[in-house]
């Protein structure tokens, strides 16, 4: 196959453009082009009057070597990248590894050493999406939370209730493994190519249906409503776990443990610190959702090619760095979206952002983070957490002690005066909200840095300022406040320990998570 790059295709042709633009960057009419891959697909928008797709491909035509001794040099053979394989195999172990926790990380483990021929035992506080999604709903409707099934805690994790975005800063090869086995388990094929890669959270539940049933069939024990409360250590080596269970609480002999908690698992941070393991505080962020029309971000992104219909429901991503050195920043933006009640605790409220796989919600939405450190919080290892608790205290108390959530327009929050209801921008979140001051309810430092930073992305986004854009406190879990200190894939303080993923500190999103729990099984497995 012959290899394009860097081909143009007017937003008011389509996607379906993309075959025309081969044919004529090869001179060749286009019903002699056998066969298209795409390889990679953006949108270039800087021109507003002028938005264009911009598409990576490998086209198969007749005789490719005598057209490209023709053309000398113009084109080149497409060279698929080498894929990863997992490098171990072996016959099962005396002693069954253990992978706590089905997110990313716990699950691509869990996959990559049942695969290599030592299925796991996989234990998870919380439910199977099935029983999940009812949790999350009823929640949703009537206030009423499931400590243990929640947005946080299940399977597949806190993205199982997001926007499914599969971006990643990481450059690894693993990245191409993760995207092939989640297609094979039901992810769309476009994953492969887009340049912002999402599932979708209506995908993303059927994936793990048929994900959970291969590693089944695989021989791995999986068991759910099983909580991680204890492990004991002896001579510095992990000998067991204590595991409260469905039906009680038992001790489970194990020597090699992954663990991916993800980082709402604050009994389990509490639990590793009691028992000497190494933990530290680490930066992360704080600050509320910000919530659009999804209209007038398409508008301020595309222009006047927004009406067209060719193109996706646009994002952004802003950041601000003001001078006291706390940053400002766009997170986890969900284009056709909606809030959600992100809780795990009682008498906490917690905020994030979920978009289905169509992005066709009225409005766009997005963590708006400030960061914070140590210096902000204290040095120890859990005074991250504690500080996390008191921001999402605040929030349970300002919304009305039900989960409701504080929430003010951008208009009344730069002018430092309540908000009494909606304008044009109709708040998504459920159970509801309850219009108030903000800077009552979050860190003055936090309310001043916000203030700053929106005025200067709607110099970035027109319209990001709009007095009808809608606050809604408080987001704390974009990261975890905590690293479990690791060397060699392993825990620093207890060997047999592999801390893997987003609640171990280490990743941040479904992709880098995946990719680390590879690195956790890989470990393991070089150990065993």
């Amino acid at each position: 196959m012959i290899e394009l790059k860097n081909l143009h295709v007017p937003a008011a042709e389509g996607p379906e453009g993309v075959t025309a633009a081969a044919a004529w960057a090869l001179g060749i009419p286009r019903n002699e082009i056998k066969s298209l891959v795409i390889l990679r697909r953006s949108i270039d928008a800087r021109r507003k009057n002028a938005v264009i797709f911009v598409f990576s491909v490998a086209v198969e035509i007749d005789d490719e070597a005598k057209f490209l001794k023709k053309k000398r040099g113009r084109f080149t053979r497409y060279t698929p990248v080498k894929p990863y394989r997992f490098p171990y195999s072996f016959l099962s172990p005396e002693t069954r590894p253990v992978v706590v926790g089905m997110g990313p990380a716990g699950l691509f483990a869990a996959l990559c050493l049942a695969e290599a021929g030592a299925p796991p035992v996989i234990i998870e506080r919380g439910q199977p999406v099935e029983q999940r999604v009812m949790d999350v709903e009823r929640f949703w409707e009537t206030g009423r939370l499931d400590t243990a099934s929640n947005v946080q805690f299940g399977e597949g994790g806190a993205g199982t209730f997001s926007d499914g975005k599969l971006t990643s800063g990481i450059s690894d090869l693993r990245t191409t493994y993760v995207l092939k086995r989640f297609m094979e388990f039901g992810a769309p094929e476009s994953i492969s190519y887009l340049a912002k890669p999402h599932i979708g959270t209506d995908r993303l539940r059927t994936m793990l249906i048929s994900m959970r049933q291969h590693l089944t069939d695989l021989g791995c024990d999986i068991r759910f409503g099983a909580r991680l409360t204890d492990i004991e250590i002896e001579n510095g080596c992990v000998k067991a776990l204590v595991i409260d269970g469905e039906d009680g609480t038992y001790t489970f002999p194990a020597e090699h443990i992954v663990l991916a908690p993800g980082n709402s698992a604050r009994d389990t941070f509490e639990m590793l610190e009691i028992r000497g393991v190494k933990l530290s505080p680490k930066n992360f962020s704080v600050g509320v959702r910000i919530e659009h029309l999804q209209s007038a971000i398409d508008g301020a992104n595309y222009g006047e090619a927004a009406t067209l219909g060719t193109l996706p429901a646009s994002d952004y991503k802003l950041a601000v760095h003001p001078e006291d050195g706390h940053s400002v920043y766009t997170f986890c933006v969900c284009p056709g979206g909606q809030v959600v009640a992100a809780a795990s605790e009682e008498g906490h409220l917690v905020t994030n952002g979920m978009s289905y796989y169509a992005r066709d919600g009225e409005n766009c939405n997005g963590g708006l983070l400030v960061s914070v450190s140590p210096e902000d919080f204290g040095h120890g290892a859990l005074d991250g957490i504690a500080f996390q608790r008191r921001l999402e205290e605040a929030a349970f108390k300002h919304g009305g002690g039900d989960f409701r959530a504080p929430a003010q327009l951008v208009g009344d929050f730069l002018a430092k005066t309540p908000s009494t209801g909606p304008g044009s921008v109709l708040p998504t979140y459920k159970p509801g909200v309850t219009f108030c001051n903000l800077w009552d309810v979050l860190p003055d430092f936090v309310c001043r840095a916000l203030a700053e930073a929106i005025p200067e992305m709607d110099r970035k986004i027109r319209g990001f300022a709009h007095p009808d854009a809608v606050l809604t406190a408080v987001e704390t879990r974009s990261s975890c406040p905590v690293r479990i200190e690791r060397t060699e894939g392993q825990s620093v303080s207890v060997k047999g320990l592999y801390p893997a993923g987003e609640g171990a500190g280490y990743a941040g999103g479904i992709m880098s998570a995946a990719v680390d729990g590879i690195r956790a099984a890989e470990a393991l497995c070089a150990h065993l």
